[in-house]
C-alpha cells in the first residue's frame, strides 16, 4: 500500500504544480489555470493516502510518506522553468 499512496499523492503534486496559477503567469503560459475550488480538491487528494496510513496506525508507513511528499515538493521547485524576457 505504501508505494501506491506515495506515488499517489506524487501525481497530485505535480498536478499542483502544473495547475498553478503564479507559476503559469511567470512562465508566460497562456490558458486557465485551475481554480481555487480544484486546488483545494487536489490538496485533499494529495493527503488522503496519509490520512489512511495514519488511521491504519504505521507510524512507519506514515513517515515515509510524508518525507516523500516532501521530497517531491523540493524537487518540482527546482526544475527550471522558462524566463519570460529569454527569447
Amino acid at each position: 500500500m505504501l508505494p501506491v499512496a506515495i506515488l499517489f499523492s506524487m501525481a497530485m503534486i505535480v498536478l499542483l504544480w502544473r495547475g498553478d496559477p503564479k507559476r503559469r503567469r511567470i512562465a508566460g503560459q497562456r490558458g486557465s489555470s485551475d481554480g481555487s475550488s480544484t486546488r483545494r480538491l487536489i490538496f485533499a487528494a494529495a493527503l488522503l493516502p496519509g490520512v489512511l496510513l495514519a488511521t491504519k496506525g504505521d507510524s512507519a508507513a506514515f513517515l515515509i510518506w510524508l518525507g516523500s511528499c516532501v521530497v517531491t515538493g523540493w524537487l518540482i521547485t527546482h526544475l527550471p522553468g522558462r524566463n519570460p524576457t529569454d527569447n
